[in-house]
């Protein structure tokens, strides 16, 4: 069973363009959206104190430089982090949070495990917003839950994107709504129920489920029975015909702590944006003593924001790279300032690495992906592509300091139509562990190389041209 995404219906959409008023309607609906231009050091101050935020607010100069060197090790990665610490907060001008537990969780059945563990324990209120809430076995346990949590008098606030659940009957959030729980539909595709202009095009591509204001989980797993299997599993699932299926890999991580309350704002806004119900009045924003040594910065995008602070971020930490560069992502279509920023990272003499999917959920996506192979390795990046599962993570460690997750692909929909969210965690512990993760990624992986690449048949050569043509508009 594969799960509704923007990318099968944009693959639908596109094999049924049969005139020329239906191609210039779906290109006036793709819109005008445009990147920013990143410039390397755009207004940062080298003397500048890095302001780190606690659960009882903003902490000194001296309490901020106390917990910035329980993260450093060596000198020169002392500099490193400082770096990018100073960067990142020019660009977003969101808090650096201390105090806070990060728990890396791989694939669907930890996830989910943690997520149900977490609903079970709330006692004011859950909020989660999804792109996908599919009528499954899984969305049907997580209805049940959330429902169950209603009637024990947490209040529960459920916002999940149109489009993500196309092929979720509305009857089934009708016992969820019987119950109590507040329930938003992100931008109805249906524009009679639209509460806003109708903007179709924006989508709610954002993963995110806060408890109590204190516990957040982040990442590119959707509510869908597709994770229910994990990826390095020797054993796989067979489908109706005996068949091996492909389980699908990717990365969630769940923040206990202080920066809880960074994505409860992001909650928050979306939900009065989008004009939804009055929210019940609760303890949305509860004081919140340490409850781990992580620091992390809460980052999220929209389209009606200026430009993608996502975006800028990922540009400007790639343009700072000193040492590696490892990315994986499920939907990779470069714009050129993100092809030249790891070009360029490559002739500084960084280790630059993608990690990407072998096989994928929309064949278009694929096609117009590979499109930049041969650009990126005459480029000196190194490609790898996940064999065995749908590859469907979105992460990036650079120079072993600076870890991202969340639900961003590096392609113009995330970037310019997408709400999407993001965690980055600072320092060398957790960068270790998304280490770990990548290699044994690299593991399972085949390495792409150039020689092999130019041997590849022309009829996949012309699907990628013709794949490429619809790059800006995926």
């Amino acid at each position: 069973m594969k799960p509704t995404t923007d990318k099968h219906m944009i693959d639908r959409a596109i094999s049924r363009l049969a005139c020329p008023l239906l191609l210039a309607a779906s290109l006036a609906l793709a819109g005008c959206g445009s990147l920013p231009r990143i410039v390397p050091d755009m207004g940062i101050q080298p003397a500048k104190t890095i302001q780190i935020k606690g659960g009882r607010g903003i902490l000194s100069a001296e309490q901020s430089q106390a917990v910035l060197d329980k993260f450093k090790n060596a000198k020169q990665e002392n500099l490193i982090l400082e770096k990018h610490l100073a960067v990142e907060e020019a660009i977003t001008g969101s808090p650096l949070v201390a105090g806070n537990k990060v728990t890396l969780l791989i694939d669907g059945p930890a996830t989910y495990a943690s997520m149900f563990s977490a609903i079970r324990e709330a006692r004011d209120h859950i909020n989660m917003e999804t792109y996908i809430f599919e009528n499954d076995d899984t969305g049907k346990q997580f209805a049940d839950l959330l429902i169950d949590k209603q009637k024990h008098g947490v209040q529960v606030n459920l916002m999940y994107d149109s489009v993500g659940t196309l092929n979720t009957p509305r009857e089934f959030f009708q016992p969820l709504i019987d119950a109590g729980v507040q329930v938003l539909e992100f931008n109805p595709v249906n524009p009679a129920l639209a509460r806003k202009g109708w903007e179709v095009n924006q989508r709610d591509h954002r993963k995110l489920l806060i408890v109590d204001g204190t516990t957040a989980f982040v990442g590119g797993i959707n509510i869908s029975s597709v994770y229910s299997s994990g990826s390095f599993r020797k054993f796989r699932k067979k489908d109706d015909e005996g068949k091996d299926m492909a389980p699908w890999r990717d990365t969630q991580v769940r923040m206990d702590g202080p920066v809880a309350a960074e994505f409860q704002k992001m909650f928050i806004d979306t939900w009065e944006k989008q004009h939804g119900p009055q929210l019940a009045a609760r303890n949305y924003y509860p004081k919140i003593a340490s409850k781990g040594g992580e620091i992390v910065r809460g980052i999220g995008s929209s389209p009606e924001d200026p430009y993608s602070v996502i975006y800028a971020t990922f540009i400007s930490a790639i343009q700072h790279a000193e040492s590696l560069v490892y990315l994986t992502n499920a939907y990779f279509i470069p714009d050129p300032q993100l092809r030249a920023a790891l070009k360029d990272a490559v002739k500084r003499g960084v280790d630059v690495r993608l990690m990407l999917p072998g096989k994928s959920d929309s064949a278009l996506v694929l096609y117009a992906s590979h499109s930049f192979y041969t650009e990126l390795l005459e480029g000196g990046v190194r490609i790898y592509e996940r064999q065995d599962a749908l590859l469907h993570s979105k992460t990036a460690l650079i120079d072993g300091v600076w870890s991202t997750i969340g639900s961003t692909n590096l392609d113009w929909r995330s970037f310019v139509y997408n709400q999407e969210i993001n965690a980055v965690i600072l320092g060398p512990q957790f960068g270790a562990q998304l280490q770990a993760l990548f290699d044994r990624d690299l593991a399972a992986s085949k390495e792409i190389t150039l020689e092999a690449w130019k041997d590849r048949p022309i009829s996949d050569r012309m699907k990628e041209f013709g794949a490429g043509l619809w790059a800006r508009w995926l």
